[in-house]
């Protein structure tokens, strides 16, 4: 029988908890460590003291009981409650002491031979007992006392520092999003006087590694509208003047050609226009099945639209049609029929039957000019769904349907009640 693996709350690994554990340990331990050696040298040098003051009360008694005068109070031969260790040694000629209790309070024997018999006295060790009670109490207080400030301290002192790594976190988390313009700012960056940690350090790094990307991909998004303008109007003129050559087989190539390149310059501006995000959304309430419907038709493809829930949805129709538009185009493009636009409430799906999405798209997303399979198309169409979906604050997500092909999935935000009938 396997029990099972006891997981700890999420908030033990938090570098806070983990700090202040190794502050309690090392703190007890040194505690420890400290209040045993006070302990034991005290009470080493205590002993050593009372033994003394005993051997030398057994001295006087001696020379008492050898000038045949009265033995000194709290000494005698073979005394009651002379511990029998002790008795022994004294009967076998030897000098020596012992740490007992007597009725129930701490005292000290020295005992010495005496014609056979033991020479004893006894001295009280409550006091001294007491005092090195008093000092293990004041140790373990001082120790807890110790303990609590330094893991008020050492909390204090950890938290200011995970409080920068959040906000660092907190800045790539963001960039990551898109926001370029998110930078921590630490105070320990800007001034060169100041010493810098390692927080600040990775904070400067970030800082750093997220402005160059902002300017690298500023640099892109502009070379990519400047082209796109350039081509623009060349292209016109080239379209005006291949409808003006003769029919034949030469200039249907060449007005083809011209269509595509025309459609790529367009592709490449509305890219643009969404990197720099100045797109407005024009939002109504529209049914989705009719709507997807629409898209199909428009499209010319023999796609299968099912409806399993229909649904009615506030959004902007011409994103949401160029969206779907961009996703049936591919599938038929690069995928193999049938293929299949199925609307179940919110989610909108375009499966085909072909050899599925590249590994690097359904991971990471598609990509400007790497195609969507077999390396055939700009790859630009998907990044056009990507971007418009993202800008009607869509979800799109690529991967492999079940029994093969692939699958696009389009999760639209929450679902509006229609008032009635719309007549779209």
């Amino acid at each position: 029988m396997r029990w099972p693996r006891l997981r700890l709350p999420a908030w033990t690994a938090t570098l806070t908890w983990k700090s202040a554990c190794f502050i309690v340990v090392m703190c007890c331990s040194l505690a420890a460590v400290l209040g045993a050696l006070v302990h034991v040298e005290v009470t080493r040098q205590t002993v050593a003291t009372a033994r003394d003051k005993a051997l030398g009360k057994l001295h006087d008694a001696s020379r008492a009981y050898e000038a045949g005068e009265a033995l000194p109070p709290g000494t005698g031969l073979d005394p009651v409650g002379l511990p029998a260790p002790l008795r022994a040694l004294a009967v076998s000629g030897h000098r020596g002491t012992v740490v007992a209790d007597r009725d129930g309070r701490p005292v000290v024997w020295a005992a010495a031979p005496a014609d056979g018999r033991a020479l004893a006295t006894v001295i009280d060790y409550g006091q001294s007992a007491r005092t090195i009670s008093g000092l293990d109490n004041a140790i373990i207080g001082s120790s807890v006392l110790a303990i609590g400030g330094t893991l008020l301290v050492g909390a204090f002192a950890v938290t200011r520092v995970t409080r920068r790594l959040h906000q660092t976190a907190t800045v790539a988390r963001r960039i990551t999003r898109g926001d370029l313009d998110a930078r921590v700012g630490d105070p320990r960056t800007k001034d060169p006087s100041r010493h810098q940690d390692e927080v600040a350090t990775v904070a400067a790094a970030l800082d750093t590694m997220a402005g160059s990307l902002q300017a690298k991909l500023l640099s892109e998004q502009r070379f990519t509208a400047d082209v796109a303008h350039e081509l623009r109007t060349p292209l016109t003129g080239l379209q005006a003047a291949s409808e003006l050559l003769p029919e034949s087989r030469a200039t249907q190539m060449v007005q083809e050609r011209v269509r595509t390149m025309r459609g790529l310059t367009e592709d490449l501006l509305e890219i643009s226009r969404l990197d720099s995000g100045s797109e407005v959304v024009e939002t109504d309430l529209h049914q989705l099945g009719r709507l997807a419907r629409r898209v199909v038709r428009a499209s010319g493809t023999p796609t299968e639209v099912v409806v399993v829930r229909d649904a009615h949805v506030e959004t902007d129709r011409r994103r949401l049609e160029r969206v779907l538009g961009n996703l049936v185009a591919n599938a038929h493009k690069h995928g193999r029929g049938p293929v299949v636009l199925t609307v179940d409430g919110p989610v909108v799906s375009v499966r085909d039957h072909g050899d599925g999405f590249p590994g690097y798209l359904v991971a990471h997303g598609p990509q400007r000019f790497r195609g969507g399979g077999k390396g055939k198309g700009h790859g630009l169409g998907l990044t056009i769904a990507v971007g418009q979906a993202e800008v009607i604050g869509a979800r799109l997500e690529f991967g492999a349907a079940e029994g093969g092909g692939a699958v696009a999935t389009l999760i639209l935000p929450g679902v509006a009640e229609p008032p009635g009938p719309l007549a779209r």
